[in-house]
């Protein structure tokens, strides 16, 4: 009899199925045979353990393989596509705070949250289940002061190192994600949700190897597809913790997809991304390049905000890249930047009328030697330089330049 096998996701599979090959050698997962019968939906977990996917007999399977159909897109969905598409029920946000004041409430609050998500980390590392209720907590007071005024927030998600990477990581693009909803007008409730997402999605990375994730080389084909099981690990996760918030959990299980069907763990495209999903890949991406990381070139926000633009349309879904662009700017609070006459600053508020002119806190004059005042210049008042020439911003310079740590002044 003529074996006819189908790959089937290890989401879609069911009991009865017949396994007859795995996405991988069986000698590298610790199922005795090779080919067998799904009885339990605990078979299935074992599988989600170690395979993204399977390829099943049909004509052996007692349970049929049926193609799986596309969800029905919930409310909340609907609402969210007709926010990005054309603004409709957008909420207007409008700063009510300076930045000045901002950031002396958003100190503490950053600080309880990086040290909220590090416990929870470590405690998962060691077994035990996800403590949503203090995360909720925690990342409140980011959202509300975020939606008063980011900058002091998007400052602050500047500040982490190679060592900490991973839980700053989820921290910071649960941030940005924030300052994303902000700018598309979500109402509050949505904001939450994709912001827990964003703090979330990296959470199965937990059940993996740290010296896996810290390895400073790059990964063996092998290691990449243990890495990418930290998505059904975190399902998992989330999903021992009773999470059944939809949009969680589809930021969790797919803002590894991507736009042209290249990602992980489905292959989904365009619109069969959940769109929270198709936003937290875009922050999840802009925070893993312009941050310092013990393996990849850390680059700076504006050369950051290019690649995004070049990836529109293919990696990324194009409107909503314009979007992220227009909510963050080129130079996001917390940007080094060099000006037009060689001094060097960083971005401490935007303009949202006039993004390429902010307020930057200068740190270096013009020969590289630090200021001792740190003087404040409002690139919106049009100051000139000692040539009488107007100032600007001439580039943004990758995190860490000369050796400046934005976390050092200001806070």
């Amino acid at each position: 009899m003529d074996i006819k096998e189908e790959k089937v996701c290890v989401t879609d599979l069911r009991p009865g199925m017949y396994v007859s090959r795995l996405d991988r050698p069986w000698l590298e997962t610790p199922f005795l045979m090779q080919g067998f019968y799904i009885n339990t939906t605990a078979d299935i977990d074992e599988l989600a353990r170690h395979c993204e996917s399977v390829y099943v007999d049909k004509v052996r399977s007692k349970t049929p393989v049926v193609p799986p159909t596309k969800p029905a897109r919930t409310p909340q969905e609907n609402r969210l596509e007709q926010i990005v598409a054309n603004g409709k029920g957008r909420q207007a946000y409008q700063d009510v705070t300076d930045f000045d004041t901002e950031v002396q409430t958003a100190k503490a609050g950053y600080h309880d949250l990086a040290s909220a998500v590090e416990d929870v980390m470590a405690k998962l590392r060691k077994g035990t289940m996800l403590d949503l209720p203090a995360l909720k907590k925690a990342i409140s007071p980011m959202i509300e002061s975020v939606v008063r005024n980011p900058d002091a927030y998007l400052w602050l998600a500047r500040l982490k190192d190679k060592d900490s990477y991973t839980y700053k990581h989820a921290v910071s693009t649960s941030i940005w994600a924030v300052a994303f909803g902000r700018h598309l007008g979500l109402a509050k409730k949505d904001i939450e949700q994709l912001a827990l997402g964003c703090l979330l999605f990296d959470i199965g990375k937990t059940k993996l190897p740290e010296a896996l994730l810290l390895k400073p080389d790059q990964l063996t084909e092998d290691e990449f597809e243990l890495i990418k099981q930290h998505v059904l690990y975190g399902m998992e996760i989330v999903k021992d913790a009773k999470v059944n918030h939809d949009a969680i959990l589809s930021i969790i299980m797919s803002h590894h997809e991507r736009y042209d069907g290249s990602g992980y763990p489905r292959g989904l495209k365009g619109h069969e991304i959940p769109v929270f999903a198709r936003m937290a890949a875009i922050v999840d991406f802009y925070d893993a390049v312009t941050s310092e990381r013990v393996y990849g070139h850390t680059i700076s926000p504006s050369d950051a905000v290019k690649e995004l633009y070049a990836l529109r349309d293919s990696k990324f879904q194009g409107e909503l890249v314009e979007q992220f662009i227009q909510a963050i700017g080129l130079y996001p609070a917390g940007t080094i930047v060099e000006l037009s006459d060689e001094q060097v600053g960083i971005v401490i508020a935007q303009n949202r009328t006039r993004r390429l002119r902010p307020k930057v806190m200068l740190i270096l004059d013009s020969d590289k030697c630090h200021h001792e005042d740190f003087p404040v210049v409002d690139l919106l008042a049009d100051p000139t330089d000692a040539m009488g020439n107007l100032l600007e911003i001439r580039n943004s310079l990758e995190p860490g330049a000369h050796g400046i740590d934005p976390g050092q002044y200001y806070l």
